[in-house]
This record gives C-alpha cells, structure tokens and sequence, in this order.
C-alpha cells in the first residue's frame, strides 16, 4: 500500500471520481479487480502500457516515457519534497536503499538548494545570500 503524502492528495479526488463515476459505468458486478475493461476483466499491463502512451502522445511528452517512468516520478517526488530515504525506500517496496536510488532523478535546482542549505548550516549567512 503507498500512503497519501499531502503534496500529492489531489490523486484522492481523482480516484474517488474513478470510483464513484467510471468503474460503475462498466458495470462490475462484485469483480475484485480495481481497474477494469468494457468487457468486466481485469485491465492487463499491456493496455494499462497503451493508455499510457495514447495519453503521452496526446500530451507531447518524449517518446521514452512509459507507465514506469511515473514509479521514478513519484520516489523523486517524495526525496524533493524531503521525505527521509527509509519512507521513500518503503514506499516504493524496495529492500534497499541503493535500488531506490537508481530511481532517483532530482532535479539540479533541488541539488542547488541542498548544497546551499550545506554551506549555510556550515559557513552561516554568507552562504545564504542570492549570487
């Protein structure tokens, strides 16, 4: 289970929206599975992959993207936002801690503000000044 930060709790409405709207227009009976076809079957990770692409296209984002570059999005997400590494590494369901770094693309800005937030912490004001 992956728990709801507050910088991403908009997905709550989203889901709720899926549930209370779209799963029942397909008519699910009791089907177990949360994400389902017109045909009442569990939706495979090849479609999942297609309507990840038709809305990367649509979208105009890089043809590299796929359904598992949002995995890396989301740990990203989490470090720049300033979770500790160990709730990252949870989160993601990985036994260590050097897997979830191979996920980890922050961005140079992020970078910037780590080593400023170093320098401050160590050298005082001087480095805490816009150059």
């Amino acid at each position: 289970s992956v728990l709801t930060v507050p910088e991403m709790d908009w997905i709550v409405d989203v889901l709720d929206q899926y549930v209370s709207e779209v799963r029942p227009a397909f008519v699910p009976g009791k089907h177990p599975a949360f994400w389902i076809t017109e045909r009442r079957d569990r939706m495979s990770l090849r479609r999942l992959n297609d309507a990840f692409e038709t809305v990367r296209r649509a979208a105009d984002l890089p043809a590299e993207l796929d359904l598992h570059s949002l995995r890396h999005s989301y740990v990203t997400h989490l470090i720049e936002f300033g979770y500790p590494e160990k709730f990252v590494q949870d989160q993601v369901g990985h036994a260590y801690a050097s897997t979830t770094a191979i996920y980890s693309h922050v961005s140079d800005e992020y970078r910037n503000r780590l080593l400023r937030r170093s320098l401050q912490a160590r050298h005082g004001d001087l480095w805490g000044q816009e150059t």
